[in-house]
């Protein structure tokens, strides 16, 4: 049977746009390039077969055995066959002689050639025939870029589109069955990672059992640990070619290959690279673009992905050194990286916040990178925000139980500043396991109180109070005065919340006084700023602006500007209470201003939402609904409670909104 190429129509329109009308002065060379498995053959077959009329003098064909057992094709072995299939023979015995030869038989014919499986441009270049009307269609798992210096044109071909997949695998094994399970047929092509070679293989399982329903072929598939084998049959299928790809890599590149399969996170950067394979920057860069030449890895927005079926495939292969001490080792390495670097943009952020420990697999700790202002450090923070997260699951599951937490505690700007509230919970969740695990007291302090922040932020108001109790129990058990503070200042937020403003400002009496006398001035003010929010929230605005006021020259003074931003902008609260519409402006103003500079997206939209009610009090409805879009937009990027709270679409279609509620007491 003669299947037809699926899932290739925009391929093979590129590809006619490239022959044209063969009317110019120089032959046409395409470099058909791509991962293992993915169809260049059968891409550049279907496509030359298909235009066999503007080749009148025929198609030659060419295997170059790149991953052939015995090595790639000579080039001077193909140039003999392709003479014979001219009616030349015997052929010069030098290369160079075949070469110029094969160009003079080729000049002025129409003619096309496939060198199938090209290992790299070396090999391909003796065989291009320099004909003006000949095409050259080179296909080869490796990017053969340096075919540009000859005029080559290159057409990557990657994964199947998920529709194109699902028509393939209909293709192979019946329309009726695919239509009869349609999600059964979407599991299947994507447990084939969308790879052509994986869904025809997938397709002969499902074929040889015409009565199995599709849905055993998908759970099969759905063993991580075995799918590779069940898309390999004969030792010739998916694994076969993986292994031959990997088998082209030099050595450096070969011993990091299996060092990625360790890895946990679905993007990587440069660094994580780096570190995973403890390599120099041009070490790194060399195996990079190594494994990118052939199609081990992609670049993709913010670094660089395995495929999925080869990161299982790298997986399998980490799987012999996973216990052993380079395995070992390289996981190390990549957490004490996350650890440094998370640790050193929390000391530009949050400096009054780290003061716990910090232990790392050396002793010693590494170099980290260097954070120039608070908006860099929090840009850091906020695109490293999946792989931090999936570090500490990775550090809590491999045993290492404190570098889980200090990960989780070094973490503590972006929960404030962002408020990924979800993420804040899960987090202090397995922070909190794991410093109770190694029985270390101020870890697990810390993170109940931080934990209880985010318990809070995420609208689980008991549970918070229950983790802020248990802090206060442990530290007048352990006498940490410290720690005592924190926990009163969190129950101060849980009363703020419940209504008892009175003992909210009790805890927070206590919490300014023990602060002041450790000499933490920057915890004083916070506890002052709350003070001053809970007389706002009791309707006392006048009472409210002097003890506000002072937070924030205090917060100045530290100083703390992320922390003298959020003052300001209850500051704009009383005043706006007190109807001071030009004070309140200029306070939001400056406090918009200042989170603007630290990137506290959170707190943007929070302010961008106080300056549209502002707006819309004194009637100008156009500049309301600019700042409401505005703060709209924000509150959408953010992966926290205020989203659902954000008031962006009734604002917009009202110009009426709600104000939005306080984050409880001014929290830290």
């Amino acid at each position: 049977m003669s299947w037809r190429l699926v899932g290739r129509e925009d391929d093979l329109v590129a590809l006619d746009g490239l022959l044209g009308d063969m009317t110019g002065t120089a032959d046409v060379t395409v470099a058909v390039t791509g991962p293992a498995g993915a169809g260049k053959s059968a891409l550049a077959v279907q496509w030359l077969r298909s235009r066999s009329d503007r080749f009148p003098d025929g198609q030659l064909y060419a295997d170059l055995r790149a991953h052939a057992p015995d090595g790639p094709a000579d080039p001077a072995e193909v140039l003999e066959g392709f003479l014979h299939a001219f009616g030349i023979a015997p052929a010069p015995r030098s290369s160079a002689a075949r070469a110029a030869l094969w160009r003079s038989v080729a000049a002025g014919r129409r003619f096309a050639v496939l060198l199938d499986d090209a290992c790299a441009a070396d090999q391909v270049r003796p065989l291009l025939p320099g004909s003006e009307h000949a095409v050259v269609v080179v296909t080869s798992r490796r990017r053969m870029a340096r075919l540009a210096m000859d005029g080559a044109v290159f057409r990557p071909v990657g994964l199947l589109p998920g529709d194109s997949a699902v028509r393939l695998l209909a293709q192979r094994v019946g329309p009726d069955r695919v239509a009869g399970e349609p999600v059964a047929a979407n599991l299947v092509v994507e447990r084939c990672g969308r790879l052509a070679l994986a869904v025809c293989l997938a397709a002969v399982r499902i074929g040889s059992r015409p009565a199995q329903p599709l849905s055993v072929t998908a759970e099969a598939l759905g063993d991580e640990s075995r799918r590779l084998a069940a898309l390999d049959p004969g030792g010739e299928g998916v694994q076969h070619v993986l292994d031959a790809s990997v088998a082209m890599l030099e050595a450096g590149a070969a011993r990091l290959y299996p060092l990625l399969g360790l890895l946990p996170f679905a993007v990587l950067t440069p660094d994580v690279v780096r570190a995973v394979g403890g390599l120099e920057r041009a070490e790194t860069d060399r195996h990079l673009d190594e494994l990118l030449d052939i199609h081990l890895l992609e670049e993709t927005e913010g670094g660089f992905r395995l495929d999925s079926l080869v990161k299982l495939h790298a997986r399998a292969r980490a799987d012999a050194i996973r216990d052993r001490r380079e395995g070992w080792a390289a996981v190390d390495r990549v957490l004490d990286q996350y650890l440094a670097t998370a640790t050193a943009a929390e000391a530009v952020l949050s400096p009054s916040h780290r003061t716990l420990r910090r232990d790392f697999s050396t002793g010693a700790g590494c170099p980290a990178r260097e954070f120039v202002d608070e908006s860099t450090a929090l840009r850091w923070f906020e695109a490293e925000t999946g792989r931090l997260a999936d570090a500490v699951r990775w550090a809590a599951a491999t045993g290492r139980a404190a570098t889980a937490w200090q990960l989780v505690d070094a973490m503590w700007p972006l929960f404030l500043r962002s408020r990924p509230s979800l993420l804040w919970t899960e987090m202090h969740r397995i922070g909190r396991t794991a410093a109770r695990s190694v029985g270390h007291r101020d870890g697990e302090l810390r993170m109940l109180t931080s934990g209880g922040a985010g318990l809070r932020n995420a609208g689980l108001e008991e549970e918070a109070a229950e983790w802020y109790t248990e802090a206060l129990h442990l530290a007048r058990a352990s006498g940490d005065r410290l720690a005592e503070a924190d926990a009163l200042y969190g129950l101060s937020q849980i009363h703020w919340s419940d209504g008892r403003l009175a003992e909210a400002a009790d805890c927070l009496r206590t919490s300014a006084e023990i602060r002041e006398a450790l000499g933490y001035l920057r915890g004083k003010a916070l506890a002052r700023l709350a003070l001053g929010g809970l007389l706002l929230r009791d309707g006392r605005p006048a009472e409210a602006v002097p003890v506000i006021a002072d937070a924030h020259q205090e917060l100045v003074a530290v100083p703390a500007a992320y922390e003298a931003a959020r003052a300001l902008t209850f500051l704009g609260q009383a005043h706006a209470a007190l109807g001071d519409r030009a004070a309140a402006g200029r306070c939001y103003a400056d406090s918009l201003a200042g989170f603007r500079a630290s990137g506290a997206r959170h707190w943007q939209a929070r302010v961008l939402h106080l300056l549209g009610d502002l707006a819309r009090d004194r009637g100008d409805l156009a500049e309301a609904a600019d700042r409401y879009r505005e703060s709209g937009v924000l509150y959408a990027s953010l992966a926290a409670r205020d989203t659902d709270r954000s008031p962006a679409a009734e604002v917009l279609d009202t110009l009426i909104p709600p104000r939005p509620p306080a984050d409880g007491c001014p929290g830290e």
